[in-house]
C-alpha cells in the first residue's frame, strides 16, 4: 500500500467573540495542531510523467520484486486526508511495472534483474541466471550472472531503460552499483535511461568511512560514504554530474521525482528489498550490522532476525544465543547448525546513525583460534565493506566507537557539499 506521512500543519484558528481572551483589549489567537495526511507518492506512481516518453519506444525495464506500482483494479477505499477535510480514496492493487506498462501498451522488449533475481528470492551472491519471466514471456537478462554491467548487445535492440528498484541507502547494497552499469552502458550506446525515484528508508541521516581509492568493488564503487542519505534517484544524478562513469562519459537521464518526500520520513517498505531484509527493524539495523560479514560470525543470516541479531561460536560469555539453520534467505549460512553466541538487537530503537559498539563489543569477546577478521580472495572483506581499511586497524589498536567516528567527519563534511548539488527534496 501507499506509504502515509502525518506533518504537522499550524493552523490559526480565530475564535469566536464568546470564547476570545483579551490583552490589553487585542485578540490572541489560538493555535492548534491538526494532522494531516500526506502520501508519498512514488516516480512509478507518477505514470504521467514517464509513460508520453515510452510511446512507440522499445523499451528494457531494469527491475525486481521492489518495482510496483498501483494497478487499475480497486480493492477497497480508504480515508484520505489531502486537507484538514476527510474524504474517501480508492485503494488500487500494487502490480509489477512490467505488467503495468504492458497494460499501457508500451512494448517491453526484456526485463534486467539484479542481484537476488527478477522476483528477489536468491541469496546474497548467489549467481542468477537468465531466464523468462512466466507470467508475461519476457525474456530475463541477469546483472548478476556472466556480467554485472549490460553488454552493448543486450540494449542494441532498445530506446530507452526504465530503472525501478528499491534502495536501502547503504553503500555495499548492490542495486546503486548494478544503476552505475546500467547508466555506462547506456552512455555508450546513446540509450536514454529513466529512473523512477523511490524512498530511502535510510535517508534520514549521513555515516560512515567514506569509501578510498584502491578500494573500489561492486559492494563500494564511489567516494561517499556507507550511509549517503539520498534516494536513489538523487544518487543517479549525483553518478552522472560527478563524472563517475567510465572515462567520464555522460548518461542521457531523466529522474521522475517523487511526491510528497523529504530525507527525515519514516518509511516502511510495502515489499522486502531482499531476502534478508525482511522488515523495518533489519534495514534500519543494516548499515551498523553488516559489518558481521566480515568477522568469524554471524549477522544472523538463517534465523527468522537477519541483520537483527549477531553472534560466533567464539564469542561464548556472551548472553545471546541463536543457531543458523538453511531457510529462503540463506540456503547454506555460516555456521550451519552450531550455536553462535552474541546480541539479539532486533528491539534497538530507530537509529540515526551507524553503531560501532556492537563490532567492538564482539572483538573484545572473541576467543578464536581462527583470526577475527575474514579475508575472501585474499582480501579483508571488513575493508572491502569499509572502503577502506583504516576502520580495522582502529578497531584492532583498541579505539572507542566515538574516537573512530571522529576520523570521518572530514571527509562527510566533503562529501555533504557534493551531496547538496544533486538534492531533490528537503
Amino acid at each position: 500500500m501507499i506509504q502515509k506521512l502525518f506533518k504537522y500543519t499550524l493552523i490559526a484558528l480565530f475564535l469566536s467573540n464568546s470564547c476570545i481572551a483579551q490583552t490589553n483589549n487585542s485578540k490572541i489567537q489560538k493555535t492548534e495542531i491538526v494532522h494531516v495526511f500526506e502520501e508519498i507518492i512514488t516516480g512509478a506512481q507518477q505514470s504521467n510523467l514517464y509513460l508520453p516518453s515510452l510511446k512507440e519506444k522499445k523499451v528494457g525495464v531494469v527491475t525486481n520484486q521492489t518495482g510496483i506500482t498501483d494497478g487499475t483494479k480497486m480493492i477497497g477505499k480508504k480515508s484520505c486526508a489531502k486537507s484538514a477535510v476527510t474524504s474517501d480514496c480508492a485503494m488500487f492493487e500494487q502490480i509489477s511495472i512490467v505488467d503495468f506498462l504492458i497494460e499501457n501498451g508500451v512494448e517491453v522488449k526484456k526485463i534486467f534483474s539484479p542481484e537476488h533475481g527478477f522476483r528477489g528470492d536468491a541469496d546474497a551472491g548467489e549467481t542468477v541466471k537468465s531466464g523468462k519471466d512466466i507470467k508475461t514471456g519476457l525474456p530475463i537478462v541477469s546483472l548478476y550472472g556472466k556480467n554485472k554491467k549490460p553488454t552493448k548487445e543486450q540494449f542494441a535492440d532498445l530506446d530507452v531503460i526504465l530503472f525501478d528498484i528499491q534502495d536501502v541507502g547503504a553503500r555495499f547494497y548492490t542495486y546503486i552499483s548494478t544503476l552505475h552499469y546500467v547508466m555506462e552502458t547506456a552512455a555508450e550506446t546513446g540509450k536514454k535511461v529513466i529512473v523512477l525515484d523511490r524512498p530511502n528508508p535510510n535517508g534520514h541521516y549521513i555515516d560512515g568511512p567514506v569509501l578510498k581509492k584502491g578500494y573500489e568493488s561492486f559492494v563500494g564503487m564511489h567516494p561517499v560514504p556507507v550511509v549517503y542519505g539520498m534516494t536513489i534517484g538523487e544518487y543517479a544524478l549525483m553518478i552522472n554530474g560527478e563524472g563517475w562513469l567510465s572515462d567520464k562519459v555522460k548518461c542521457n537521464m531523466e529522474v521522475i521525482p517523487m511526491k510528497n518526500y523529504a530525507h527525515d520520513y519514516k518509511y516502511s517498505l510495502p515489499v522486502k528489498p531482499s531476502p534478508n531484509l525482511p522488515n523495518d527493524a533489519s534495514i534500519n539495523l543494516y548499515p551498523s550490522t553488516c559489518f558481521f560479514e566480515a568477522i568469524n560470525g554471524s549477522e544472523g543470516r538463517g534465523t527468522n532476525k537477519p541483520f537483527q541479531v549477531y553472534g560466533s561460536p567464539y564469542l561464548k560469555n556472551m548472553p545471546f544465543e541463536f543457531t543458523p539453520k538453511p531457510n529462503s534467505g540463506a540456503k547454506d549460512p555460516r555456521f550451519k547448525g552450531e550455536i553462535c553466541y552474541g546480541e539479539d538487537l532486533s528491539k534497538t530503537p530507530y537509529l540515526s546513525e551507524i553503531n560501532l559498539n556492537w563490532l567492538i563489543k564482539a572483538h573484545q569477546n572473541y576467543e578464536g583460534k581462527e583470526p577475527f577478521w575474514i579475508k575472501q580472495s585474499g582480501k579483508f572483506w571488513i575493508d572491502v565493506l569499509a572502503g577502506t581499511d583504516q576502520l580495522r586497524k582502529q578497531i584492532d589498536q583498541g579505539l572507542s566507537a566515538e574516537e573512530i567516528k571522529a576520523s570521518w567527519q572530514e571527509d562527510l563534511e566533503k562529501f555533504k557539499k557534493v551531496r547538496a548539488k544533486y538534492l531533490l527534496y528537503n
